[in-house]
């Protein structure tokens, strides 16, 4: 595999998306970190990751990218196939966290929040395609989460999120490999980022109020999350392992966490029970797409 990947990774500003970038630059790789508003409130983190360029002669950029706008999706990708000619490697990385008893979540922030954990890879990945399609090659990483394989209470919002994003990755995973592009999913567990400081909460605090001991809940988990983390820099070297593992060869899930809770269980599980599923279409795993337009004729 070519050493120099064009990289697109969405939510750069901080957080794993922030490493992940700095990490794949500095081993070679054009990163293109986008974020939303570089020159209002993340002026000074791009100014940083600027600045870092600058200094260490990195292959990194800033590009200005909304994930909830179609416009800004698609104008930070065209923007990034002008400057390099193609992306190898598109990073949905852009999500936040609810923290609150489901039913005190209201309509709105349910709303919001999938506008960013999953629809945001919806637009990324629908930019970004055609262009892989035209290349027959590229691949398509999500960065989910171990509670997208299991249920945390009181972050209900959140693992329906990383639910829905799992099952659009692996979508991708069968429907686009006869065209040469892959789709990957990475399952990072507690780890330390801004992310636990950036939960928005549950607005609706009447209906916690009404559920008696459960409404503990959210303060508990929110304390065992943030007091038993790990390295970050541990996603962004799996991430670089990924982006650096040869086409064909590379998994469909990658959990990245010191505990697994059971999700290498369930994903061992999932992966037997789909092989069955597709059997019974006649779909191949490597020749999905293909092999889907062929049964229908038999």
């Amino acid at each position: 595999m070519a050493s120099n990947q064009v990289v697109l990774i969405t939510g750069s500003s901080t957080g794993f998306g922030r490493l992940i970038a700095e990490t794949l630059a500095r081993h070679g790789h054009t990163v293109f970190a986008t974020m939303r508003d570089p020159s209002g409130r993340n002026a000074k983190n791009a100014s940083e990751i600027r600045e870092l360029a600058k200094r260490e002669l990195l292959p990194l950029h800033i590009l200005e990218l909304d994930v909830t706008n179609n416009d800004s999706v698609e104008q930070a990708v065209r923007r990034a196939i002008d400057q390099a000619g193609r992306i190898d490697v598109a990073i949905n990385n852009a999500g936040y966290g609810i923290s609150g008893l489901a039913e005190a979540v209201t309509t709105e922030q349910a709303q919001k929040i999938m506008e960013t954990n999953f629809f945001g890879s919806v637009r990324v990945n629908r930019a970004a395609l055609p262009y892989m399609r035209r290349q027959r090659s590229g691949l398509l990483l999500h960065i989910s989460s171990g509670a997208g394989r299991v249920v945390i209470p009181s972050f209900g919002l959140y693992c329906a999120s990383k639910f829905a994003l799992e099952a659009l990755a692996e979508t991708y995973h069968y429907e686009l490999a006869s065209q040469g592009i892959e789709s990957s999913i990475v399952q990072p567990g507690a780890y330390q980022t801004n992310v636990f400081g950036n939960f928005v909460m549950a607005a609706d605090q009447a209906r916690t109020e009404t559920y008696g001991v459960a409404n503990q809940i959210p303060a508990k988990i929110n304390h065992i999350l943030t007091t038993k983390t790990g390295n970050a820099q541990e996603v962004a070297d799996a991430v670089l392992h990924i982006v650096e593992t040869p086409p064909g060869q590379r998994k469909l899930r990658y959990r990245v966490s010191p505990a697994s809770l059971g999700v290498d269980e369930i994903n061992v599980l999932s992966e037997s029970v789909q092989a069955r599923m597709l059997e019974a279409f006649r779909i191949s795993a490597k020749t999905a797409f293909a092999q889907r337009t062929t049964a229908g004729m038999h």
